[in-house]
């Protein structure tokens, strides 16, 4: 995507194509699509701003790290009760690692929106990571905390990656068993069975198969909380 000089005051299709695909992603319309345009600024791209001062993602990145964090870290204090600071740190530190964040960015194929002289295929994997944390700062500063933490729930405390890195790290099968149980119930429903070692260790139930997976993923992380603690 080449944005114009004048990117930041330009209204052509391409900002519209952009508007709406940042809005897909973020599930709500950005205010300010500057900012987000800058979210994808690279440093080779050496764009600066009216007072010749070079812009690109890395401040937005700065922000976005120190968001997810405490972001985070209030969720995990709210949901793990039981946990203690050393507990917490490390629950924290395995959802805001480089790989996730990086596999986050990939899910969501932020790097088709990355402004760069460089060629994308030059790019290491952390591209993918930076951009996503740069996408949180600049949501902080278009639509506040709220936002931010809407976004963070939703795209990346998972405990299904969870589930899934602590089996692959301990080279242990599993594979998701879902099907359709709707019952009584009017509206189609969907209930899955979590098999770990071919063991069913959690079972769940909801109105899509992605959220039985990750209600059965939350059953499941619960479950397995103590051994996978102490890696």
């Amino acid at each position: 995507m080449n944005f114009p000089s004048n990117i930041f005051n330009s209204h052509s299709k391409e900002d519209g194509d952009f508007f709406l695909g940042i809005t897909r992603i973020l599930g709500f319309k950005p205010k300010k699509l500057s900012i987000y345009k800058k979210a994808f600024l690279h440093r080779s791209a050496n764009v600066k701003d009216e007072k010749g001062a070079p812009m690109n993602y890395e401040r937005l990145e700065f922000l976005g790290d120190s968001m997810l964090g405490t972001i985070i870290s209030k969720y995990l204090y709210s949901e793990v009760p039981t946990g203690d600071e050393g507990y917490l740190t490390k629950m924290r530190s395995k959802i805001v690692s480089r790989e996730h964040l990086n596999e986050l960015g990939k899910d969501l194929n932020l790097i088709q929106y990355v402004e760069s002289r460089i060629p994308k295929s030059h790019f290491g994997d952390n591209i993918h990571g930076n951009v996503f944390e740069a996408l949180v700062g600049a949501i902080y500063l278009d639509r506040g905390y709220k936002y931010c933490d809407k976004f963070i729930e939703g795209k990346v405390i998972s405990y299904k990656s969870l589930v899934i890195e602590w089996c692959q790290k301990q080279k242990k099968a599993f594979h998701y068993d879902i099907y359709e149980d709707s019952g009584n119930d009017t509206v189609k429903h969907f209930a899955v069975k979590l098999h770990i070692n071919h063991k069913v260790v959690a079972k769940a139930r909801a109105t899509s198969k992605k959220k039985a997976e990750e209600m059965a993923s939350k059953r499941a992380y619960y479950a397995l909380q103590s051994k996978i603690a102490k890696e």
